[in-house]
């Protein structure tokens, strides 16, 4: 999973980031609201975690033009207070769910989890490309009969590239999505290489491809 925590108080923000990585998420942390909104407009990401009463863009705003572009990301908003006016508008502008202020980090956690899986009952859990099988429910990777051992970031690259067949992925997209590198790009690039490297061994040559000048793709063609 990769998060984008927008939450002008530091340390909260960098509590919760602390805490999504130990649960093996990637998580991004951005302390004020116009940041937030171009980070979740250029990345993609699983869920949003937002605070309401943001700098330069609350996180009312920030909510209206993520859905005004279609950007369908999960959204739950932190808010100071619970039945507040300002959290009906949220919820009514499209934030899918609120939590109130303190909370404890699992049931942060349970509540992404949460939206994440009521947004992926609309895609299957299951890719199978080239004999490739991807469950997404358990994470298990199987090629015929044999399953196929992954690092965590493995598997998030195997599952960005199936989920994104027949597209040319940029290099900068993977980097991001996976590693949620913002910068030190050239150090990451080298990472990416590897750890391609590394799957072509494990799930066999022939699935990814490389795109001179652009990245990499999974095809679904022969």
């Amino acid at each position: 999973m990769r998060i984008l925590i927008i939450e002008d108080e530091h340390a909260l923000a960098r509590n919760i980031q602390k805490y999504l990585l130990l649960e093996k998420c990637t998580a991004d942390a951005v302390f004020d609201g116009e940041e937030g909104f171009q980070q979740a407009s250029v990345h993609n990401y699983d869920c949003i975690v937002l605070d309401l009463n943001l700098p330069k863009l609350d996180g009312r705003e920030i909510c209206r033009l993520l859905r005004e572009q279609e950007n369908n990301v999960p959204i739950l908003m932190l808010t100071a207070r619970a039945g507040t006016e300002d959290v009906v508008r949220g919820l009514n502008i499209g934030a899918d769910d609120y939590l109130c202020k303190p909370f404890e980090m699992e049931e942060l956690l349970a509540r992404i989890r949460a939206l994440i899986r009521r947004k992926s009952e609309n895609r299957s859990p299951i890719l199978d490309i080239k004999g490739v099988c991807l469950d997404a429910n358990t994470q298990i990777v199987s090629r015929g009969k044999k399953q196929i051992a992954l690092s965590p970031k493995e598997y998030m690259l195997l599952e960005y590239l199936m989920r994104n067949a027949n597209r040319a992925l940029q290099r900068t997209s993977i980097i991001s999505h996976v590693w949620g590198a913002q910068e030190d790009q050239l150090m990451f690039s080298q990472t990416l290489d590897v750890h391609i490297a590394y799957l072509r061994k494990k799930v066999g040559k022939d699935l990814i491809e490389t795109i001179p000048g652009t990245g990499y793709m999974i095809s679904t063609q022969s």
